[in-house]
Order: structure tokens, then C-alpha cells, then sequence
């Protein structure tokens, strides 16, 4: 088989599209919950604590010299990106718990729904006046 089918072979199965789409889509959730943080969450935050821009939070390291630019430690962007990532992680497991609170719920309605048509099947037929003659005569011989 040639590497161009084995990669069609590989990329057209489900679950590779089914990954390809979950990244797409919590690309653009990302960008969607650190635009929260970074706009909504954060200024008020740094209100809070005495007007302070945690983007703007930083450490010289070493001053600009002529041309060369300062060595900054930028702490402060490190806490926004955790900030960014502690929410992100929070939304996707309130999703998931979500998900699966609706799945128990399927599975409860479904378990529901059968338990309730084997209760309202009809009861099986008597036997036969035939068969139930078979049956004595059987139970006759054994005896």
C-alpha cells in the first residue's frame, strides 16, 4: 500500500476527525475564556488589589544596554496565563459533567422505558389443548 493511501486510511477514520474538530473547537473556546480573563476577570481584579495590571508585573533582570534590550522576568503574564488555564479547566469540567449528567439521564429514561413495555407485554399464550395432551401422555410414560 502506498504512504498516500495509508495516510487517506489513517485521516479519514472517525475518531481522527472527531480529534481534528475538538482541537478546532477548543482553539477558538480558548481564545473565547482568555478574552474573559484577560477583559472581564482581571481588571476588576487588579482594582481590587490596588490598580495593579498583572500584565505589567515584571522583574529586570538585567537593564538595556546600547542596542540589547532589558532581560525582564514577566511573572505577571504567567499569572494570566494561569489564570487563563484554571478558568479554561473549569468550563470544560462543568461541560463534561454536563454531558455526562445528561447521559445518566438517557440511560435512566431508556431503562425506564423498557422496564415499563416488558411490564405492559402481554402475558404468553395458554398452550395448545394438543400439547398440554402430549405433555400428560409424556408425564404418563415416565411414571
Amino acid at each position: 500500500m502506498s504512504i498516500v493511501k495509508e495516510f487517506k486510511a489513517f485521516a479519514m477514520r472517525g475518531n481522527v476527525i472527531d480529534m481534528a474538530v475538538g482541537i478546532v473547537i477548543g482553539a477558538a473556546f480558548g481564545k473565547i475564556v482568555s478574552s474573559f480573563v484577560e477583559n472581564i476577570v482581571m481588571p476588576p481584579l487588579g482594582l481590587i488589589i490596588g490598580g495593579v495590571d498583572f500584565k505589567d508585573l515584571s522583574v529586570t533582570l538585567k537593564e538595556a544596554v546600547g542596542e540589547a534590550p532589558a532581560v525582564v522576568l514577566g511573572y505577571g503574564a504567567f499569572i494570566q496565563t494561569v489564570f487563563d488555564f484554571t478558568i479554561i479547566a473549569f468550563a470544560i469540567f462543568m461541560a463534561l459533567k454536563a454531558i455526562n449528567t445528561l447521559k445518566a439521564i438517557g440511560e435512566k429514561e431508556k431503562a425506564a422505558e423498557e422496564a415499563a413495555a416488558a411490564a405492559a407485554a402481554p402475558p404468553p399464550p395458554a398452550p395448545k389443548e394438543e400439547v398440554l395432551l402430549l405433555t400428560e401422555i409424556r408425564d404418563l410414560l415416565k411414571k
